[in-house]
């Protein structure tokens, strides 16, 4: 590939031109995703970064330590911005303890001191941040980090963009498990007729389809609403991101009200449609934290920012954290782990589905929830149609809650489990079904649910989205574009074990839109219960349906 720094090509490619052009645009990228509410050297005490990835945060840090070592050591996780963090070693002034593995610049490597970018480093620091007391969330990943350059403001940049995420998803060998997008696309400027988010804009294609073609996940700032950039937030595949604040007691609670959501009552003037997605898809899947987080700029001075920015790279680290265990749990040679671990449909339904809801009280009806999540109003997710409505699984502002690392790490821990079996009460599984209309795979938990005890199972699966590859070399190049083969539907059932009768399902999620659906549910007697999964109905012609599946209950005593 050639000696880093030299910009020698990774593939042919447009050359970008000078930085000083696009700052203007630049400006408003960082406004709308929250970024310098203050810097320098004097960062109020509290607000550390360590905070954040704390026990009143994502509590990560907790698995830094003994007895988990969870670090993300070894695991390749990618960022994509307008600029780009700076590398030590390669960009003058650069400091070491945001230790960046490799940067690009579009579908190269970077040249030293070209597209180096204060908001770039901050998220950087968040997800890998060496500092003992700014401590990022997976310190020893390996970040793979890519530069779009100079955006011209008369167009859109997402064929670039595309490029550039492209390029980062095939570093390490094709390994890179998990890419954080904070940043996105204005939806004036996408070159559609009367552009809306229908998860057809070129950049929001190409995040489907590379998240199929090299297994990542891709985590997105949350910016959908007024006069934002949104695109490429109507995306299937990945996960949009929300962020909290903190409480009176210092722990992220709160939805902060800065949040744009899935459904803005509010439009922008910049904008003739509204910023959301089209029909009844709501975008938001997780919350994490985002309000007044401590980070490093480029020259190594901290500054303490708020926005959905700050948010998404929690999630990444955490992704990081997840993909290290599924490794070390392979290399142990346990009988239910394998490579299905690392798939992104298996860490999606994870992540989500050991989101905070309701605190737990102690006696673990709550799944030992850390914390009750509230939204903008004060209310609870319990509060919220999505609660009610089993065709809504996804709260519009809270998604399924508020990240939680630990949670994340006992809900893998026990590792996979199909329907050929019974299955424990915490677990997951990746399989595929075929047939649409007939094909049905039942989980039949092996003990007694306790009643009084909640239930959380989220079912996640991939819209297909193919190349439109002119040139036939298996890869996105300028001038291309996408199809949308369309998405599948799958339905989630919670029912009576000894049941096949779906009128006798307890609850259901059984969204026509999402790539998503979700079921949290206080069982109502103790008894011996069981999840179905249905395929519902069939969109595309690939022959069968993989789907990845994760669970949560409460045994009885």
């Amino acid at each position: 590939m050639g000696k880093q720094g030299q910009g020698t090509p990774l593939s042919p490619s447009l050359v970008p031109s000078s930085w000083p052009q696009k700052r203007r645009l630049l400006r408003w990228v960082k406004i709308v995703l929250g970024v310098g509410m203050m810097g320098g050297l004097g960062a109020q005490p509290g607000l550390a970064l360590s905070t954040s990835v704390g026990s009143e945060g994502i509590d990560a840090r907790r698995l830094h330590g003994e007895p988990y070592g969870l670090t993300g050591g070894k695991i390749a996780i990618g960022q994509v911005e307008i600029g780009r963090p700076g590398r030590f070693g390669l960009d003058k002034g650069t400091p070491s303890p945001v230790a960046v593995w490799r940067v690009l610049q579009l579908d190269r490597w970077a040249t030293a001191n070209d597209f180096v970018d204060g908001h770039a480093a901050n998220v950087a620091s968040v997800m890998i941040s060496q500092d003992k007391t700014l401590t990022g969330v997976a310190p020893e990943a390996l970040l793979y980090a890519g530069a779009v350059g100079e955006l011209d403001g008369s167009r859109s940049a997402q064929p670039e963009e595309c490029l550039t995420t492209q390029a980062v998803a095939t570093q390490n060998s094709g390994d890179v498990r998990a890419l954080n997008f904070s940043f996105g696309e204005p939806l004036r400027r996408d070159p559609r007729p009367n552009p809306v988010l229908d998860g057809n804009a070129l950049l929001t294609q190409c995040i489907d389809w590379l998240s199929r073609h090299h297994g990542a996940l891709y985590v997105i700032a949350g910016n959908q609403g007024r006069g934002g950039i949104p695109i490429p937030t109507d995306n299937f595949n990945g996960l949009n991101i929300a962020y909290s604040r903190r409480d009176a007691d210092g722990r992220f609670t709160r939805l902060d009200q800065a949040n744009l959501g899935s459904e803005p009552t509010v439009r922008s003037p910049r904008s003739p449609n509204p910023e959301t997605n089209v029909g009844a898809r709501r975008s938001i899947t997780l919350v994490a934290p985002g309000h007044e987080i401590e980070m490093f700029d480029p020259d190594g001075r901290r500054r303490i920012s708020s926005g959905t920015s700050f948010a998404a790279p929690h999630v990444v680290g955490t992704l990081a954290l997840m993909q290290q265990l599924v490794d070390r749990q392979i290399r142990a040679g346990l009988s239910n782990w394998s490579v299905n671990g690392r798939h992104p449909m298996v860490m999606k339904a994870a992540l989500m589905n050991a989101a905070d809801k309701l605190e737990d009280n102690g006696d673990g009806l709550r799944l030992g929830m850390a914390r009750t999540l509230v939204d903008s109003s004060n209310r609870p997710w319990t509060d919220a149609d999505a609660y009610r409505d089993r065709k809504i699984p996804l709260h519009s502002d809270l998604g399924t809650g508020h990240l939680n690392a630990y949670r994340a790490y006992q809900q893998l821990l026990p590792g996979a489990f199909g329907p050929e079996g019974t299955i424990p009460v915490v677990g997951w599984n990746l399989a595929e079904v075929d047939r649409a209309g007939t094909s049905v795979h039942d989980y039949v938990f092996a003990e007694p649910l306790r009643g009084g005890g909640y239930l959380s199972a989220t079912l996640a699966w991939e819209r297909v989205v193919n190349l439109v590859d002119d040139n036939g070399n298996g890869l996105y190049d300028i001038g291309e574009s996408f199809q949308d083969q369309g998405l599948n539907d799958l339905n989630l059932y919670l029912m009576p074990a000894d049941s096949d009768d779906l009128s006798q399902s307890l609850w259901s999620s059984v969204s026509e839109v999402d790539s998503v659906e979700h079921i949290f549910y206080q069982i109502p007697e103790t008894g011996r219960y069981k999840l179905r999964v249905i395929y519902q109905r069939q969109v595309h012609n690939q022959p069968t349906q993989p789907y990845g599946l994760a669970w949560w209950a409460v045994s009885a005593p």
